[in-house]
C-alpha cells in the first residue's frame, strides 16, 4: 500500500454551521457542496476535507443499506478522541490574525494564542461550530517544499 490520505471525512451533526463556518465564514471555496449530506474542500495537493452529515456518515458505515453478502456491519459506537486538524502559517504574529478570523466565522477559542513546548512554535486551539478541533501554528522548523512534501527540521 502506498504511504498516501486523500481524504479525511468528518461526521457533522450540523452541516449547515460547517457551511456558515468554512464556506462564508473562512471563505473556504467548496469542491463540491450536496446539501443535506456531504461538503467538500481541496485542502492542499491530493487532499480533501470532508464534512459528512452524521446520520447519513453513521449509515453509510454501518452499511445498513448495504446487501446481505457485504459481511457485517460496523459499530459506529465508538468514538474518536485525541485528533486534531491543523492549520499552519507562515509567521507567528498570523496565529493570531487566523484565530480571530475563525472566532468572527464560529469558531470558539480553547486555547489562546502561546509559544508551544518545543522548537519555537506558537500556537493555538480553537473549536469549529460542530466540535471539530483545530491547532493554528507557526512551527519555524516545518515548511513544505516545492514538490509537495512537508519537511521537518
Amino acid at each position: 500500500m502506498r504511504q498516501q490520505v486523500h481524504f479525511v471525512t468528518l461526521s457533522t451533526t450540523d452541516l449547515d454551521a460547517a457551511r456558515r463556518f468554512y464556506r462564508d465564514g473562512l471563505g473556504w471555496e467548496p469542491l463540491a457542496d450536496v446539501p443535506g449530506e456531504v461538503l467538500f474542500f481541496q485542502v492542499g495537493p491530493g487532499m480533501v476535507l470532508g464534512l459528512f452529515d452524521s446520520v447519513k456518515f453513521d449509515r453509510d458505515l454501518s452499511g445498513t443499506e448495504a446487501s446481505a453478502t457485504a459481511g457485517p456491519a460496523m459499530s459506529t459506537d465508538a468514538a474518536v478522541s485525541g485528533v486534531t486538524l491543523a492549520h499552519n502559517v507562515e509567521g507567528p504574529e498570523e496565529v493570531a490574525w487566523t484565530v480571530e478570523a475563525m472566532v468572527q466565522a464560529g469558531a470558539r477559542v480553547l486555547r489562546a494564542p502561546e509559544h508551544g513546548e518545543f522548537g519555537g512554535v506558537r500556537h493555538a486551539f480553537v473549536e469549529d461550530p460542530n466540535g471539530v478541533v483545530w491547532e493554528v501554528a507557526h512551527n519555524p522548523g516545518w515548511h513544505i517544499d516545492q514538490s509537495g512534501n512537508v519537511v521537518l527540521g
